[in-house]
């Protein structure tokens, strides 16, 4: 059984740092496409950060040069790096896998349960 379990979220404000992680288990953690994406309430959830290994990561727009996405295979565990936050970061983290959970079968999208992050003064 796949999980991941994120973690790190919190109430900061503005201009402050926080670190999420995410906890992998049950899935071939080296092949797998490892992201981050978030949902603000009212709106849809969107991409953050995404990551391959070996690969250069890609970032949302809207992040770009205060986020910064990391995965150790070893741990099985995907990190990201939130800098300068601001209030429009606020909303519900995600983390999420898209590998297999055996060689050669069938590649699956897996879900975190979500961690909030709340930037607010």
């Amino acid at each position: 059984q796949v999980q991941l379990v994120e973690s790190g979220g919190g109430l900061v404000q503005p201009g402050e740092s926080l670190r999420l992680s995410c906890a992998a288990s049950g899935i071939i953690f080296s092949s797998a496409i490892v992201a981050w994406y978030r949902q603000a309430p009212g709106k849809e959830r969107e991409l953050v950060a995404r990551i391959i290994s070996g690969g250069n990561p890609n970032y949302a727009d809207s992040v770009k040069g205060r986020f910064t996405i990391s995965r150790d295979n070893a741990k099985k565990m995907v990190y990201l790096q939130m800098n300068t936050l601001k209030s429009e970061d606020t909303a519900v983290y995600y983390c999420n896998a898209d590998g297999r959970t055996y060689p050669l079968g069938p590649r699956t999208n897996y879900w975190g349960q979500g961690t909030q992050v709340t930037v607010s003064s």
